[in-house]
């Protein structure tokens, strides 16, 4: 399930590494090129998928998402393989992007149901990690087929068909999440559009949805211009050189690959997760300050390629994943990702539409103040009102929040009966009571 981060952050980097080129080809515009990134998968495309396959996973299953939406995404791929104008190039961007935005969702819902109680961060931590190691991958293929120019963009195209290929033949083999099936089985569920609606009318579902926009919608804002448009941003700072270029980007999703084990993975079940984003979040608002503020040359370059790669290995959307799966109840679990995501997703895409063109304008000092603003911003959501829920399970966390404790599946209950008892039988050890 992991892998569909993986594509998704590899297409959001094939299409960056590509926009100069597809623009010399095509004849297009700035504006042309905003609309390109806009409804790819890195904006308004991936909103749309989002907010289809989100109700869609809750109402049928998660299964039911995984095991259609890559094929979409395959007939997408092929498109931009062989593009040959604006309308096919247009089109092939939208149907990845619609692909990614329902697949993503299911899968970073079914990763944090099917994962044990204990370890929810590390495991939500392997969708983070693929998502890494995609743009990592993305901008070393880039490098090596650079000198094809066209030709070897369209390449990497092809080379995320065949992931995506492989990924939809194994997906075929996984179960149903088993919290969605106890949900589904339970005889005291309501029914799917109530249920959804109380997503819109509980305070706590409200206050939880406003939290995590202002978490990763802010954030997100941020890292999908980086994301698309960085090539560009480093133009902004003088480094015109496209290989040099991808290779800084490969320094920074090395980074965020290394520090989502080392960081997330290995401290988000284990240390205070309020300091934990607190730190991170503050470091990827230095690196960006030192690129946008700092004299331009290569101290500012590497400062902010390590310390933004650092900080997205512990940031926002590592910590959205994991509070979205948590702070909302399985009947519309999926639902609120599709909402959030599709935000998030809107957010990046009425910017991207503009960022060109403000780049042009008014230049990086002059974007500088509206991304450090919205870093900051999200840095002070996400500390003073991180929930407390590390350690606890979700049905536990359901209980809290709604006052009603979510069906569980006898596999699941057995599993939490199996490990308890070694603790229990421990504490009568201790206490001379009979085991």
């Amino acid at each position: 399930m992991a892998m569909s981060n993986y594509i998704e952050a590899g297409s959001i980097i094939a299409i960056a590494t590509s926009l100069t080129m597809w623009q010399e080809k095509f004849g297009l515009t700035s504006l042309a090129v905003g609309l390109l990134a806009a409804l790819s998968a890195n904006a308004f495309g991936a909103a749309i998928g989002s907010a289809i396959g989100g109700p869609l996973s809750d109402r049928y299953g998660r299964k039911f998402i995984y095991t259609y939406d890559l094929l979409l995404y395959m007939v997408g791929a092929l498109l931009a393989v062989f593009a040959v104008n604006f309308a096919i190039l247009l089109t092939a961007f939208i149907a990845m992007g619609i692909a990614v935005g329902a697949g993503v969702t299911a899968a970073w819902t079914y990763i944090a149901e099917e994962a044990p109680d204990g370890q929810r961060a590390a495991h939500v931590g392997v969708a983070q990690l693929a998502w890494s190691i995609g743009p990592m991958v993305g901008f070393l293929l880039a490098i090596v087929v650079g000198p094809l120019g066209l030709l070897g963009s369209r390449i990497v195209f092809a080379h995320l068909f065949v992931i995506a290929f492989i990924t939809w033949w194994v997906r075929r083999g996984l179960e149903e999440s088993e919290r969605w099936k106890a949900h589904r089985d339970d005889p005291n569920r309501q029914g799917y559009w109530k249920s959804v609606g109380q997503l819109f009318t509980k305070k706590r579902n409200l206050t939880a949805l406003a939290f995590l926009i202002g978490v990763y919608g802010l954030w997100n804002t941020v890292a999908g211009q980086a994301g698309i448009f960085q090539p560009r941003v480093y133009e902004a700072t003088g480094l015109t050189d496209p290989a040099q270029q991808n290779w800084l980007q490969v320094l920074v999703w090395g980074l965020t690959s290394l520090f989502t084990v080392i960081g997330f993975m290995k401290f988000g079940d284990r240390v205070s997760r309020r300091w934990l984003y607190f730190v991170f979040a503050l470091i990827g608002i230095i690196a960006w300050a030192v690129l946008i503020y700092s004299p331009p040359g290569y101290f500012s370059l590497f400062a902010f390629a390590i310390g933004w790669g650092i900080s997205s290995g512990v940031g926002a959307q590592a910590f959205y994943g994991l509070w979205t799966a948590e702070l909302f109840a399985t009947r519309y679990r999926a639902s609120a990702q599709g909402f959030l995501f599709m935000l998030a997703r809107v957010m990046v895409g009425v910017l991207s539409l503009w960022f060109p063109l403000m780049l042009e304008s008014i230049g990086l000092h002059g974007l500088g103040t509206l991304i450090i603003a919205l870093l900051v911003a999200a840095l002070l959501i996400g500390t003073i009102w991180a929930p407390n829920t590390s350690g606890k399970t979700l049905e536990e966390i359901e209980e809290e929040r709604y006052g009603t404790r979510a069906a569980i599946r006898p596999s699941l209950a057995a599993e939490a009966l199996a490990a308890a008892a070694p603790a229990a039988g421990t504490s009568a050890a201790r206490d001379g009571s009979p085991q």
